[in-house]
């Protein structure tokens, strides 16, 4: 892992540029329908380092580890346990082949479950299997975190409090929001980047959500209270 202070100062240069999608990525490269995109990276290791060479080709100084489902929760829908494992296989192939060429991103993405209050799962599991899966990723040896596609705060407050139990990393916060502009339970992006920002989140912003041009008017309205970069992806 490089030092924090390293992705700072680029990101005091210049834009940083992050990859693109995975999953379709895969499916491009073969993978079926309903398997484990995890254990499936892990039998086809040389694909998950070729989608990487590519974004890094075209122009990506961050790719991302493909552990977005990589939480115990959606791992055991598979029948894998592990967590630590897969997650490190999967950052230690990408670390392998890429070296220092790109700095590499541990991809954390939802349980698919609502974290209580909004669902039935206990803020203290949820921050629990966050730690798993990030003290896999930590051994695989990534240079920073990407918490992404985050539909509800809570779940977004517990992966931030797991990292920051386990690590002082660059990590960057980014939610999904729905064609009114909110996340799926009701949380304005703006009272979003202020939480994140309090909790420790080194950039905030959007991912996916509803499009170039309306995400562009979101992150604008972001800009005058951001303390941290904005991340529009």
């Amino acid at each position: 892992m490089r030092k924090k202070s390293v992705i700072e100062n680029l990101i005091a240069r210049r834009i940083v540029i992050l990859d693109g999608a995975t999953g379709t990525e895969l499916q491009k490269r073969g993978m079926p329908a309903g398997v484990c995109p995890e254990q499936w990276c892990m039998n086809n290791p040389g694909i998950a380092r070729a989608i990487a060479a590519e974004y890094r080709a075209a122009g990506a100084d961050i790719v991302s580890t493909p552990t977005f489902g990589g939480n115990g929760i959606k791992l055991a829908q598979y029948g894998l346990g592990d967590v630590r494992r897969i997650n490190g296989t999967l950052a230690r192939n990408l670390r392998d082949f890429l070296g220092d060429d790109a700095f590499i991103a541990g991809d954390i993405g939802p349980t698919g479950r609502f974290v209580d209050p909004f669902g039935d799962l206990p803020f203290e599991e949820a921050v629990a299997l966050f730690k798993e899966q990030i003290a896999g990723l930590l051994e695989g040896d990534v240079d920073l975190f990407i918490i992404e596609t985050m539909m509800d705060i809570q779940e977004v407050r517990a992966a931030l409090i797991a990292l920051r139990e386990l690590t002082d990393a660059f990590v960057i916060a980014s939610l999904t929001v729905e064609a009114g502009g909110r996340t799926l339970t009701g949380v304005d992006p703006l009272a979003a980047l202020i939480t994140l920002q309090s909790l420790g989140a080194d950039a905030v912003g959007l991912n996916c959500s509803v499009g170039p041009r309306e995400m562009t008017g979101l992150i604008g309205a972001l800009k005058p209270y951001a303390t941290a970069p904005l991340v529009a992806k």
